[in-house]
C-alpha cells in the first residue's frame, strides 16, 4: 500500500509549501470536502468527496492506495479539529503521513494581533453546547469553531441567557478569502446579523472587563456568591466536611436531597468529572435558584429535579453518593430510599442541625445495617469590634455518615 498523504491547506491553497502542492500535483485520487476540491478543479486525478459518511469513504482508500497515490485534503491543519485522527484511525498510523499547515485558530489572532497561548480552544462544530458551558470559566479569550447549529447568533443568545450580556464577540468571516470580513459586536448586535457559514468566533470581556468570562467555581464558595434564600445555603466550612465524607470520585452519581440553592451539588462537580448530580427541592423558588447558580457558574452536569421526597427518588438514576441537607419530617424516609437504592460501596451523608434530625438519621442507618459515623462542626468567624476582632459562632452542625458494614473502602 501506497502511504495516503494528508494535507493541511491552512486557510487556502496559497498557505501550501512547495513540498505540499509537489504531492497534491502528483495524486492520482483527490479526497476532500467540496469546498477543499474545488480549489483544484483542473486536477486531473479521481476526485472522491467525503460525505454524510467520512469514515465510510474513508475505508474505500486502502484499496484505492494499493496502487495509486491518494491525497486527502483538509482544512487548516489535519490535526486540530481536522481530518487527519480519523484517517489514522480508519488506515492504521503506518499508511498515513500527514503534513501541518495554519489552523484558523492561528489566522485570527495573528488577524486579531492577539497571543493565543493561554486561549481556550473549543469546537461545538457537531457537538452539544456543554463544550461551552465548560469553558466559561476559564482564564483568557476563548476562540470557538462553529457549525449552522451553533451559528454567532446562536452563541450570543447561548451568553446572554446565561448572563454574560457584558462580553463581546469577534466573528471572524471567510479567513484566507478574497471575501474575508472581521467584525467585533456586542451580544444583541450578533443576534441580528447574519454571517458567512465559514467563520470563526473569539469571545473576550468588554473594554474595562478583565478576567474570566464568568465568575469560577471553586471549592469553599463564599455564601455571598450564591442566590440563596435568607441565609438557607450550607455554610462553607460544614460543605468542606460534607464533600470530603461523600468520598466523590470520577464518574459517580449523587443525589443531593434538600438541596437549598445548590450549593454542595455544585462544588461537588468539582470532584466528579464525568458524573451526575441530581439536586432535589420541593420549593419552586428554591429549585429555580439552583438552576440559577448551575447557569452562572456553567455547572452542566447538575440537573435540578424539583418535587417531593422520597417519593421524586424514584425517577432518577440509581446513586453511588447521596447527601441529604434536608426534609424535614420525611428526613427518615428519605434516607431509607437512598439506602435502598445505594449500592455496596455506596456512601450516604446527613447535616442536621437539629437533635431530632440527628436521632432520625442515626437510628435509620443502624436499623439498616450500616456503619454510623457522627462529628460535630462548630465554627467561629472572625469579625471587627470596638477596633479589634471578636468571633462570632454560627449554629453547630452534626455530620452523620453512612456506609455499608464490612463494604468496600471507598
Amino acid at each position: 500500500m501506497i502511504p495516503v498523504q494528508v494535507v493541511g491547506l491552512g486557510m487556502s491553497p496559497a498557505d501550501l509549501t512547495p513540498a505540499a502542492r509537489e504531492i497534491i500535483r502528483e495524486a492520482q485520487v483527490l479526497v476532500g470536502g467540496r469546498r477543499q476540491l474545488d480549489y483544484f478543479p483542473d486536477h486531473r486525478s479521481m476526485k472522491i468527496a467525503l460525505g454524510k459518511d467520512p469514515e465510510g469513504t474513508l475505508r474505500q482508500l486502502a484499496a484505492l492506495a494499493a496502487t495509486r497515490r491518494v491525497v486527502v485534503l483538509a482544512s487548516g491543519d489535519p490535526n486540530f479539529y481536522g481530518v487527519g485522527a480519523l484517517v489514522v484511525k480508519v488506515l492504521g498510523a503506518e499508511q498515513v503521513v500527514i503534513h501541518p499547515n495554519l489552523t484558523a485558530v492561528q489566522a485570527a489572532c495573528a488577524r486579531l494581533k492577539m497571543a493565543w497561548q493561554d486561549a481556550t480552544v473549543i469546537s461545538l462544530h457537531g457537538r452539544s453546547w456543554e463544550p461551552l458551558s465548560a469553558a466559561l470559566g476559564k482564564p483568557g479569550p476563548l476562540i470557538i469553531y462553529t457549525d449552522p447549529a451553533h451559528a454567532p447568533g446562536e452563541i450570543a443568545r447561548f451568553l446572554m441567557n446565561r448572563g454574560l450580556a457584558d462580553v463581546r464577540l469577534c466573528v471572524l468571516e471567510d479567513l484566507g478569502q478574497d471575501t474575508e470580513r472581521i467584525t467585533w459586536l456586542d451580544l444583541a448586535e450578533a443576534l441580528e446579523r447574519e454571517f458567512s457559514p465559514l467563520n470563526l468566533v473569539v469571545v473576550a470581556p468588554a473594554p474595562g472587563e478583565a478576567g474570566r468570562l464568568r465568575p469560577q467555581l471553586h471549592l469553599g464558595l463564599p455564601e455571598a456568591a450564591l442566590a440563596h434564600e435568607a441565609g438557607l445555603v450550607t455554610k462553607a466550612e460544614v460543605r468542606a466536611v460534607v464533600l470530603a465524607k461523600l468520598a466523590l470520585l470520577p464518574g459517580l452519581v449523587l443525589w443531593d436531597v434538600g438541596a437549598g440553592c445548590g450549593s454542595v451539588g455544585l462544588e461537588a462537580s468539582l470532584l466528579l468529572p464525568g458524573g451526575k448530580i441530581c439536586a432535589v427541592e420541593r420549593q419552586p423558588e428554591r429549585a429555580a435558584q439552583i438552576a440559577a447558580n448551575r447557569d452562572k457558574f456553567g455547572v452542566h452536569s447538575l440537573e435540578v429535579v424539583c418535587g417531593e421526597a422520597p417519593e421524586c427518588l424514584a425517577n432518577l438514576p440509581d446513586p453511588q453518593r447521596v447527601f441529604v441537607g434536608g426534609g424535614g419530617p420525611v428526613v427518615g424516609a428519605i434516607v431509607e430510599e437512598a439506602l435502598r437504592r445505594l449500592p455496596s460501596d455506596g456512601r450516604v451523608v446527613i447535616s442536621a442541625a437539629l437533635l431530632e434530625t440527628l436521632e432520625t438519621a442515626r437510628a435509620a442507618l443502624a436499623q439498616a445495617g450500616w456503619e454510623v459515623e457522627v462529628i460535630q462542626i462548630q465554627v467561629s468567624r472572625s469579625h471587627p469590634l470596638a477596633g479589634g476582632t471578636a468571633m462570632q459562632a454560627l449554629n453547630p452542625v452534626w455530620i452523620v455518615t453512612g456506609s455499608v458494614k464490612g463494604g468496600p473502602e471507598t
